[in-house]
């Protein structure tokens, strides 16, 4: 079947109590044992499973085209269950513009883990092999990245791996792209995360991540124990809104990806842009593998503005219908001034401006745009 039937009908059935077509909100923290002191109905504490976080799962596995998922509290959740997993003396290979939160869960979180980690151009193949020591354990891949929007050759990072050994796992962070967008697991790549907070609720009111795998593996079943025993996981209402959530994806990535198309395009030919990054742009340095592994380009792209910090402050501030907000993937469109997040050891230029390109009408956020930009 199609993304979108799969979108609407992977992990949901009919109520077989009351019929009802829209999946039941099951509260309950425990769940009864049977006479002889089983769960034959699978559930026994809310913690360790769902009913809602189970379809969840069932239905995010079925769009990556993946074995099994698990779903965690946040994205963040995802990241750290998957480092946790690793032994000291590890090495990980990660993108040199990585989501920030990765980076501290790493440097912070796990300080005294004894974890080596290498920030390196994952956008060059060559970069990447050349980077593998024999203690290399994940290689961490995130495309389009965050916020500059460099692209990574799934299939050739996938390759890399492979012939590294069976111990080297790799992990996608699909997060910008989405299951509509893009199909890591078909690439070779071992696992996808995504912070489901984002395109796959798709309505700003709802935090959590996923893990998916395309087959059995160490670091998975590590994951899973982190997930059962560390308890991020998240609540059942939590599990029922993403997955209401995903009955619309893949229309509203097709809508996001159009509008952030001609805001892109139109930002190119302003005089007072600098530089745009969007993949869908020709221009851009990963074009042709992105139009060869996306679908379409996804509704994130960023863009520096002629000038300094205060510049690029002053055009957010002006903006009417671009809200001055993180986070990105829901219907409003969202500007930020990446770099003031990232705080001083950012190394996102401090003229950048990030925009999560909603689904309004594409001519009104480009004369908002305009208005921003204008009068300098």
């Amino acid at each position: 079947m199609r993304i979108e039937t799969r979108a609407i009908h992977a992990g949901r059935r009919i109520d077989p109590a009351t019929g009802a077509v829209t999946p039941p909100i099951h509260l309950s923290t425990t769940f009864e044992r049977s006479s002889t002191g089983e769960y034959p109905l699978g559930y026994s504490y809310s913690r360790e499973s769902n009913p809602n976080r189970k379809t969840l799962e069932l239905c995010l596995a079925d769009l990556e085209g993946g074995k099994e998922a698990l779903c965690f509290a946040s994205g963040l959740a995802v990241s750290t269950a998957i480092v946790q997993g690793l032994e000291p003396g590890d090495h990980i290979l990660a993108p040199d513009d990585v989501y920030w939160g990765l980076r501290k869960v790493i440097g912070d979180v796990f300080a005294k883990a004894q974890i080596a980690t290498d920030y390196i151009d994952m956008s060059r193949p060559d970069v990447v092999r050349a980077a593998l020591r024999p203690q290399t354990r994940l290689i961490w891949v995130e495309t389009p990245s965050n916020p500059l929007m460099k692209i990574t050759d799934l299939a050739a990072i996938a390759g890399i791996a492979r012939d590294a050994g069976p111990n080297v796992m790799t992990v996608c962070d699909g997060t910008f792209a989405t299951p509509v967008l893009q199909q890591p697991l078909e690439c070779g790549i071992d696992m996808v995360a995504h912070s489901t907070t984002k395109y796959i609720s798709g309505h700003s009111d709802v935090v959590g991540g996923v893990l998916i795998t395309r087959h059995d593996n160490y670091l998975f079943e590590r994951a899973r124990k982190a997930q059962r025993y560390g308890g991020g996981v998240p609540s059942p209402f939590d599990c029922w809104l993403t997955h209401r959530g995903i009955d619309t994806l893949p229309y509203r990535v097709r809508a996001h990806s159009e509008n952030a198309m001609r805001v892109a395009c139109w930002l190119s030919a302003h005089p007072q842009v600098e530089k745009v990054h969007y993949p869908g742009l020709r221009g851009h340095a990963g074009h042709e593998i992105a139009a060869r592994q996306m679908s379409a380009f996804g509704g994130m792209l960023s863009f520096q503005v002629r000038g300094d910090r205060a510049r690029a402050m002053d055009v957010a501030a002006r903006c009417e219908l671009f809200i001055r907000a993180t986070s990105l993937g829901g219907a409003h469109s969202l500007i930020e001034h990446r770099a003031s997040v990232e705080g001083p050891d950012t190394k996102t230029p401090q003229n950048l401006l990030r925009c999560s390109i909603g689904l309004e009408h594409a001519d009104d956020l480009i004369a908002d745009l305009e208005a921003a930009l204008a009068d300098w």
